[in-house]
């Protein structure tokens, strides 16, 4: 495929990488010519240098021939207008925009991006999609990452393996007969910053962070065999009442009743706009590195900290500081990666890396064949896959071992209806059937071309 990636920020160099390392032809379009520079001498992508919505620089990208425009900008204004342009000159097929402004997103306006009048196919809202990832962090007590897939039959949870994990210093092969139950395979483990796909001989050691596929009726069962046994969380204060602050909130106060809420902001109007738009929550204006603030929140009786502000580093400390008047689990935004392998030694739980999820949401959009769904892990180390098995694959029929899968690939789960199979090499796949895989970053192209009989973006 042709992609023109429009800015060459975060999102968009890592959207660049990404495609780039899987042939497709990628020209990334940037006002800044040292982030062109540096993104097209490590990678094999092109650099035009301008502004993203002018009809010329588009040209000059190669719209004309482009079969995606992904806009992620820093600036709405402009991934809305490059999303028009490469429609109504250039006849674009698929346009994808960044969008952080929520009142463009407000139900109400809903008809702006139609066809007829701002014609964007996929729109991405990193603050909402954040916002839901941590709800669902928030769901399972224990995990730094929950990923529900096939209508949440099946998820992916990844757990960090403490000294006292019982599973820990086992041969993976052993599982099966330790919880001869449990529908449970685990599909990846990160030591020391370095992806282990692992096989049956693979062990789990003190550290590692561990990536396991599970049915989803079985969650709590296969947290208390890795030892985390947390009490659910039924109160929790959010750090920041910025658009990702203020979304959680609303997400919890929508889908947990029985959570109770907290939500510090420091600046005043914020804090007024925050409490007259939530209707459970209490919002207190302060400063969250104030250990006052922390008391009136009543910090030392909160299961989860949630800290979302737009400053990494108030983020990190408000985090410690929480944890030390006796918060129980911390959720902490980390936007610099630099930062990430630092802050779990710290004693911060979770971190949420705003990048990574904005870069997942976008590649299940950019993907071809029948995947329904792509979860970057690990920082880009691997991908969680759910793809639908078509009739005329030529997979259907044949059982796993036959199947010459490329090493880094391992099938983690398979539903039918609504039976979840954990794959033995005797599994035969069928059509229809939903397959969750781990692949690791250099064979997610093959794969993709295993799944794949006929194009489809969608």
């Amino acid at each position: 495929m042709k992609i023109i990636v429009c800015g060459a920020g975060q999102v968009g160099s890592s959207i660049a990488r990404h495609l780039a390392g899987e042939n497709n032809d990628v020209t990334v379009v940037d006002q800044s010519p040292e982030l062109i520079r540096n993104l097209s001498d490590t990678h094999e992508v092109q650099g035009v240098v301008g502004f993203a919505s002018h009809p010329g620089v588009l040209e000059q990208a190669g719209a004309a021939d482009a079969d995606m425009v992904v806009a992620v900008t820093y600036h709405d204004e402009v991934n809305m207008v490059a999303c028009q342009v490469a429609h109504s000159l250039f006849k674009v097929p698929t346009k994808i925009a960044r969008i952080r402004e929520q009142n463009y997103l407000e139900p109400i306006w809903a008809d702006l991006f139609s066809r007829d009048h701002m014609p964007i196919d996929v729109i991405i809202s990193p603050e909402t999609e954040v916002a839901r990832a941590i709800g669902r962090r928030l769901q399972i007590p224990g995990a730094f990452d929950s990923i529900p897939l096939a209508g949440d039959r099946v998820r992916v949870i990844g757990v960090r393996c403490s000294e006292d994990c019982p599973v820990i210093n086992t041969p993976l092969r052993q599982l099966t007969g330790l919880f001869p139950d449990l529908n449970i395979l685990v599909v990846g483990i990160i030591r020391k910053d370095q992806l282990i796909v692992p096989n049956a001989n693979e062990q789990m050691l003190a550290g590692d962070e561990v990536y396991f596929v599970v049915d989803s009726s079985q969650v709590s069962r296969a947290m208390m065999a890795f030892g985390h046994e947390e009490v659910e969380t039924r109160r929790t204060i959010i750090i920041g009442g910025g658009n990702i602050g203020l979304y959680l909130a609303t997400l919890i106060e929508e889908n947990f009743p029985g959570m109770n809420v907290k939500l510090i902001e420091l600046d005043e109007k914020r804090a007024d706009m925050a409490g007259q738009t939530l209707e459970k929550s209490v919002v207190l204006h302060g400063d969250a590195l104030d250990p006052e603030i922390l008391n009136e929140a009543n910090v030392a009786h909160t299961e989860t900290v949630v800290a979302v502000t737009n400053e990494d580093e108030i983020n990190i400390l408000s985090s410690l500081l929480a944890k030390r008047h006796g918060a129980k689990r911390i959720i902490t935004l980390v936007n610099n990666v630099v930062y990430r392998p630092l802050i779990t030694d710290l004693g911060i739980d979770v971190v949420v890396t705003p990048k990574a999820i904005t870069v997942s949401t976008i590649l299940q959009h950019v993907r071809r064949g029948r995947i329904r769904s792509v979860h970057s892990l690990g920082d880009g180390m691997g991908e969680i896959i759910e793809l639908e098995a078509l009739e005329t694959s030529p997979l259907v029929g044949q059982r796993l071992m036959d199947i010459e899968l490329p090493l880094g690939v391992i099938v983690g789960a398979i539903v039918r209806e609504d039976e979840v199979l954990v794959p033995s090499g005797s599994t035969v796949i069928k059509g229809n059937d939903l397959v969750v895989l781990f692949a690791s970053a250099d064979v997610v192209k093959k794969v993709e071309k295993m799944f794949s009989v006929r194009l489809e973006y969608f």
